[in-house]
């Protein structure tokens, strides 16, 4: 079975060639590794290299042990370089190679050198591309399945991917997977194996269970705004604990760092200035979320929210909560303030969009509260709510449109309808 990721391998194909290492960064098991190792390696073939000038190396294979030495690896690949055209690098798991941020500042001294890495959340992240090489990195942030990759792949109806896609999410494993138990099994034991071990072995954190207790809290109040502040006070009312506002906010982070959740920061779109604390979080994959919690608590309004923003951030977007601030008179003539928010504000370039994530919009009140912030922004930024019924595209007097969420995920031009 070949999911195609046709948004990753372009992103790959306009940085060929431009000097710089690109790194694929991601949540582990999104497909890093089949996408430079099959999906890319086969767009070269089929553009004319040989296949002796794709240097592949998957650093986690034992028979690839002694290529963990920093002067092995150099060696190894000089060795393979004979003419002059091109020949493109790839490693996989490269933090498993010694010295690795100077191995590959050494490779970009190699002319006809073009150099792909991808590295494991455990000593590779996103915070190490920024300071490991020094503006000679580029890198290029993978996602689990998109809805679109998830149904190009799956076998039933639309309905029946919906309702696996809210449950499971999309890492691409899921999809070989049988039964509902297989797929539960999987996710709770990849969350439990692979993605907590990483962050305790990295960050030596001693206190397992407060990250576990920090994890539930997050994913059961998903899309809700919160701070450290917060989440200590609900620590010490709560769970009968008392953790520290700095010691939350450290667990944050390396559950940031981790690519487990994501931050979208708060932003006042009249003002045009960022508000900071307190903040939403979002997992970049429900199925984790959802197994996190044992597959209770499955809101479905919540989840879709959060598919929502991971579809924005897979299209490239960058992905704040809108605050608009509403002036009015109250009896006595004084003058009042409302603050209403809007789910999201996406940026790319020049271009913006306001989204509201209605689940359901079944009566004049419902509607009239959801359409109310983007009518009170003023601007000529299109302004979307997606709802949970299968509705093509509609569009209001005041340019508003509603778009159903399958259709708004499954087309690609979505936000311009």
């Amino acid at each position: 079975m070949e999911i195609k990721r046709d948004i990753y391998l372009d992103r790959l194909i306009r940085r060929e060639k431009n000097g710089l290492i690109k790194v694929v960064t991601g949540l582990r098991r999104c497909g890093k590794s089949y996408l430079l190792f099959n999906l890319f390696h086969n767009y070269l073939l089929a553009k004319g290299v040989k296949e002796d000038h794709i240097i592949e190396i998957a650093l986690d294979d034992r028979s690839n042990k002694e290529l963990r030495d920093p002067d092995n690896m150099l060696k190894f690949v000089k060795e393979q370089i004979i003419d002059s055209d091109t020949y493109y690098i790839i490693l996989d798991e490269v933090q498993m190679l010694n010295e690795f941020e100077d191995v590959l500042n050494s490779f970009l001294h190699i002319r006809n050198a073009d150099v792909y890495v991808t590295g494991s959340n455990s000593k590779f992240l996103s915070s190490d591309v920024i300071t490991e090489f020094r503006g000679r990195g580029d890198e290029i942030r993978m996602y689990p399945l998109s809805f679109q990759e998830f149904c190009s792949a799956y076998h039933g109806s639309e309905d029946e991917a919906w309702d696996d896609y809210f449950t499971y999410g999309g890492l691409p494993l899921i999809l070989s997977r049988e039964t509902t138990e297989e797929k539960a099994e999987y996710l709770i034991s990849l969350f439990q194996k692979v993605y907590l071990r990483d962050i305790i072995d990295r960050q030596n954190v001693r206190n397992r269970e407060e990250l576990d207790e920090l994890m539930n809290i997050l994913a059961s109040a998903v899309g809700s705004l919160t701070n450290p502040l917060k989440l200590a006070n609900t620590f010490k009312t709560v769970k009968k604990k008392t953790i520290s506002d700095k010691t939350l906010k450290k667990y944050m982070d390396y559950l940031m760092d981790a690519f487990l959740v994501s931050k979208a920061v708060r932003y006042d779109i009249k003002g045009r200035k960022y508000i900071g604390s307190p903040a939403k979080f979002y997992f970049e994959d429900v199925g984790l979320r959802n197994a996190m919690l044992n597959f209770r608590q499955m809101e479905e309004n919540h989840i879709m929210e959060n598919i929502i923003y991971n579809e924005l951030r897979i299209r490239g977007y960058h992905v704040d909560v809108g605050l608009v601030e509403l002036f009015g008179k109250n009896s006595e003539q004084k003058t009042t303030k409302k603050q209403l928010e809007v789910d999201f504000v996406a940026t790319k370039g020049s271009e913006k969009y306001y989204l509201q994530s209605a689940f359901a919009m079944n009566s004049p009140e419902k509607q009239e509260q959801e359409e109310r912030p983007l009518n009170a922004i003023g601007d000529s930024f299109k302004k979307i709510i997606v709802v949970r019924d299968n509705i093509k595209v509609r569009r209001n007097d005041m340019g508003i449109v509603t778009i159903g969420i399958r259709n708004f995920l499954l087309d690609e031009n979505s936000l311009n309808l």
